[in-house]
């Protein structure tokens, strides 16, 4: 692999790099509360399993990242692809997990009785949806660094044949 197409793998990686780190601190810095009926409630990320979910993915897509970032480009190839198809199968989990999580605290549901929570703890719910904005800026980014990287695979393999 040469230098012009280690570049935008870089720069792809670092993206996405500091995309997950970004969802990942925004998230554990969410928290705010709110009084009911005489009653103090706390909205933190951590009262719900699946942004914990979203925030245990966001850093390790992170911290492999930042791994990956030290791999030498001709030891890249297809074990660096599964490795990073992997890793957006967990984005793309974690970050639809969390928007439902998301939606059901702003919209509530009628049917289950589930009131929103979003009028009440207003910051909770925007650290929130500037998390899930990153996280789906990094599962963007994780795709186009597939499609690159399986590029360059794909020709490498046609040139050896």
């Amino acid at each position: 692999m040469n230098k012009s197409q280690w570049i935008p793998i870089v720069c792809l990686r670092v993206l996405a790099m500091v995309s997950t780190f970004v969802a990942t601190v925004v998230m554990v810095t969410s928290h705010d509360s709110a009084k009911v009926l005489g009653m103090t409630f706390q909205a933190k990320y951590n009262n719900s399993p699946t942004l914990k979910y979203f925030v245990v993915v966001s850093i390790i897509t992170t911290i492999y990242s930042l791994g990956a970032l030290f791999v030498p480009p001709k030891k890249l190839g297809r074990h660096v692809l599964v490795l990073d198809l992997i890793v957006l199968s967990f984005l793309i989990s974690s970050f639809s997990a969390a928007v439902g999580v998301g939606q059901l605290g702003k919209e509530g549901n009628s049917h289950a009785g589930w009131l929103p929570i979003c009028g009440q703890v207003p910051k909770f719910c925007h650290h929130v949806t500037v998390a899930l904005i990153s996280g789906f800026v990094a599962v963007i980014i994780y795709f186009l660094l597939i499609v690159y990287n399986l590029n360059n695979v794909l020709n490498l393999v046609a040139f050896k044949a």
